[in-house]
């Protein structure tokens, strides 16, 4: 049986494109509208899942975990705004509920941050870029700080950015059979096991 096609450009490009909707739409440039909401049931939900059920195709544990995981944050988060947000007594209480929300995939992103030393510097800037953009989402969460949010926003656009290279990298790298968009080497060299790479090395067409 040949091997299935590389899934880790859909995923994350699945993830770009939510996550910038989302960001733009917390760092204050949308006017308040929910484009986003019906994405992450969608591409970033359902597509990105699809990517993770797929890396364990590829027996691919790093990229099914992620994008399992990622997926089933945007699919639990749409659940949220459209569930379980109409029905919190104020907005105190959303801001507490997303706070932990993040809080809680903080704390996933932290070890796959680590773990993704061993996969591209590519990869590695997700990861990094998300980071970031959680932990200010979780302090303006909880503090109700309007002005963290924002600022979370516009980060979260940077790491869709970043996340939206990745893919295209994977796509164009994997068609011309050559690093046309570089995504590095593993930022901690040959240093203990290597895990595998969410975006492979290029493989010629015939």
């Amino acid at each position: 049986m040949p091997a299935p096609a590389d899934p880790a450009p859909l995923g994350l490009a699945g993830f770009a494109l939510t996550t910038f909707l989302l960001s733009a739409k917390n760092a204050g440039w949308t006017h308040g509208t929910d484009a986003w909401l019906g994405y992450a049931f969608a591409y970033g939900g359902l597509v990105q899942l699809l990517a993770g059920m797929w890396e364990f195709r590829n027996r691919n544990v790093f990229g099914a975990t992620a994008f399992s995981t990622y997926g089933g944050f945007w699919i639990g988060l749409g659940l949220y705004v459209k569930l379980v947000a109409p029905t919190a007594q104020n907005g105190s209480q959303v801001s507490n509920d997303l706070a932990w929300i993040l809080l809680a995939f903080l704390i996933f992103n932290s070890y796959m941050l680590l773990w993704s030393l061993w996969t591209n510097w590519a990869v590695f800037g997700v990861f990094l870029t998300l980071e970031v953009t959680e932990l200010v989402l979780v302090i303006g969460n909880f503090n109700e700080n309007s002005n963290a949010v924002k600022a979370g926003g516009v980060i979260g656009v940077i790491t869709a950015a970043v996340a939206w290279y990745t893919s295209a990298a994977g796509v164009i790298n994997g068609m011309v059979g050559r690093s046309l968009l570089p995504v590095g080497s593993p930022p901690a060299g040959n240093v203990g096991r290597a895990a595998p790479a969410v975006t492979p090395q290029p493989v010629p067409q015939r």
